[in-house]
């Protein structure tokens, strides 16, 4: 089994990009930040390292670079893959050092508000352009986003624009793929625990936990592997073309295939999100254990 996880340098796509190791795969982990370069995104992590714990977690890791908003990059993967693949995870993002949350539109900056677009839409259209081709029949193809539906929750424009935009994508690309016996569909994760976020709240998974205190809402993360396990689940169901179209999240897919958070846990965003954020609860006042 051969997958391409874009954007796989850290994140969502590395966990995805592990977890798929652990189910067996060889995984193309694409991204643009190497040990001899480092991205705009200006974060440690490297595809190499992603690479080795996909072999570590008992599969095959090929890192490769490719910058998803230039062509040729992506040209060269397709070179280096040389085949079909059974499994595109397309995660690809890089927009947010652009993303100005909290400013009206007309009063942000237009250059960085085109950046987040360029990072989020076009590259994704690159990549699935060249890409999908090498899709067999029988094969998934996975846009990762964020968020299930399109309500606008105040955050940048650009942004909503980006995820709203990904949903879209893969919604009409199933219509497209069906023909051939592909299935398409848009997955989101919850409250994610980044490595980035993790450092903005100045804590580390081991004591994760300690950030409740500064977002109550924290109590509700999940690690990447967490939406990792939720694509080794659609990937594994010989129906998983029932969902073809629609836009899935980690919690949903939890309920359905049942796995854990790497802690054995089940972090349960949407029914946190509709008890207790949405109905106003304190939730330093709710027991976050009843939804893990």
């Amino acid at each position: 089994m051969i997958a391409v996880v874009t954007g796989a340098t850290r994140g969502c796509g590395r966990g995805i990009a592990v977890e798929l190791g652990a189910a067996g795969y060889t995984v193309y982990v694409t991204g643009r930040t190497t040990r001899d370069a480092v991205s705009p995104m200006g974060r440690p992590e490297t595809i190499e390292e992603t690479a080795e714990l996909v072999s570590k977690a008992g599969g095959t890791g090929i890192p490769v670079r490719c910058d998803f908003t230039n062509v040729s990059d992506v040209d060269s993967l397709v070179r280096v893959i040389n085949g079909q693949i059974d499994l595109l995870v397309d995660d690809v993002w890089g927009g947010d050092p652009f993303v100005e949350h909290g400013t009206p539109f007309w009063e942000s900056d237009l250059d960085k508000a085109i950046a987040v677009t360029r990072n989020g839409i076009e590259s994704h259209l690159i990549a699935l352009h060249r890409l999908v081709p090498l899709v067999r029949q029988g094969g998934l193809v996975v846009e990762i986003t964020d968020g299930d539906d399109d309500t606008y929750h105040g955050v940048s424009l650009p942004y909503y624009l980006v995820k709203s935009g990904v949903r879209r994508i893969a919604h009409g690309l199933a219509k497209q793929l069906q023909p051939n016996g592909i299935t398409a569909v848009a997955l989101t994760p919850g409250f994610i625990r980044s490595e980035a976020m993790l450092e903005g709240l100045g804590v580390t998974e081991e004591n994760w936990r300690d950030a409740v205190a500064q977002d109550p809402h924290f109590a509700m993360a999940e690690t990447p592997h967490y939406v990792g396990r939720a694509v080794v689940a659609l990937a594994s169901d010989p129906q998983v073309s029932r969902w073809s179209g629609d836009c899935l999240s980690s919690w949903g897919l939890m309920r359905e295939y049942g796995f854990t958070d790497l802690d054995g846990t089940r972090p349960d965003w949407g029914r946190w999100y509709e008890e207790v954020f949405l109905a106003g609860q304190d939730p330093a006042t709710v027991d976050a254990s009843t939804y893990r």
